[in-house]
């Protein structure tokens, strides 16, 4: 068998145009006569998605309309855990393949509606048709009717195929299902919150802050930050050291647990100067002991039966003066 392989492969090389490279992957195109899935080379080479997210992305975008594509559905068919699919959706949400909505039903269900968008840019642009029923080769196996997307949902549409024989998708027909719109990208954002600033800034404080933020790359060598980005988190930092935080400790909280590879240092910076801002120490009031009253039981006298306010019980001021008044 394993003769009869290499001699297939050698005869599929010769049958290659031109010189073969000396290194590296060599394709051998053989025509698809049925199921296959066009896929942009935008999201087969993406630089930024992982490659789960980008098997996951290719693998939703070849299953047919009404397909299970949640976590634990992928889960079930994949060796991948939850956690690692549930963060390539999110990665794929990020770039605006995916989209996850929450929608209730005619009879009050709440489901959740997942849009794959093959070309996320020709979204925004408005470049939408209706997606075709997947391809399926006449002589596979047995399988059920394949699903119909319905004439409203928007997708963009594929690139143009390959002149590889291929057979003509159906029309779409029509039904009443409500339209899938998916959300802008360009939604607003919730504002940020601003860098810390001290009351004073004063030069003691501005020297001590530069020096803690120039010596980060000593910590931790990839928050190497210019001399623009030290101007603009010296505040921050001085809002730090105002509130009585130590100097190892603005470092310890500034370094620790950074991702891998930091992109935008300074931005880091910010957001933890931010975030992680300590409260101010609570001064000598807030830390006195709380005074308790003390409250003198009442008591019943022995000789008049009166009520009245001791430590033990016993006689009454008047009966305590009955004597010196008899006296007198």
């Amino acid at each position: 068998m394993a003769t009869q392989h290499d001699n297939a492969l050698t005869r599929a090389l010769a049958g290659l145009p031109g010189p073969l490279p000396p290194s590296g992957v060599i394709h051998v195109a053989v025509p698809h006569p049925g199921r296959f899935t066009i896929v942009g080379n935008h999201l087969a080479q993406h630089t930024e998605l992982s490659l789960t997210a980008i098997g996951i992305g290719v693998h939703i975008q070849s299953l047919p309309t009404g397909s299970e594509v949640g976590i634990k559905a992928l889960a079930s068919r994949f060796t991948e855990g939850e956690t690692r699919i549930a963060a390539a959706l999110r990665e794929l949400e990020a770039h605006g393949y995916l989209s996850r909505t929450r929608v209730r039903l005619a009879n009050g269900r709440l489901v959740t509606r997942t849009v794959f968008c093959n070309q996320p840019g020709a979204a925004l642009r408005g470049g939408m048709v209706a997606a075709p029923v997947p391809l399926v080769a006449p002589a596979a196996v047995p399988a059920p009717e394949p699903l119909v997307a319905p004439a409203a949902v928007p997708v963009v549409a594929a690139p143009a195929p390959s002149p590889s024989p291929s057979p003509e998708p159906t029309p779409v027909p029509e039904e009443s299902h409500p339209p899938v719109r998916v959300p802008s990208r360009t939604a607003p954002k919730a504002s940020r919150r601003p860098l810390p600033r001290p009351r004073e800034l004063t030069p003691e404080l501005r020297r001590t802050a530069s020096a803690i933020l120039a010596g980060l790359r000593s910590h931790a060598k990839e928050l190497v930050l210019s001399e623009d980005d030290v101007e603009a988190l010296v505040p921050g930092v001085a809002a730090w050291l105002e509130r009585d935080a130590h100097p190892d400790t603005i470092r310890h909280a500034l370094t620790t647990e950074l991702p891998q590879p930091p992109k935008h240092p300074a931005k880091i910076v910010k957001h933890r100067l931010t975030v992680l801002l300590p409260p101010p120490l609570p001064g000598a009031q807030e830390l006195a002991p709380v005074r308790r009253t003390l409250v003198i039981p009442l008591q019943n006298c022995d000789g008049c039966d009166r009520a009245f306010r001791a430590t033990a019980p016993g006689h009454c001021r008047g009966c305590r003066n009955e004597p010196t008044a008899t006296a007198a």
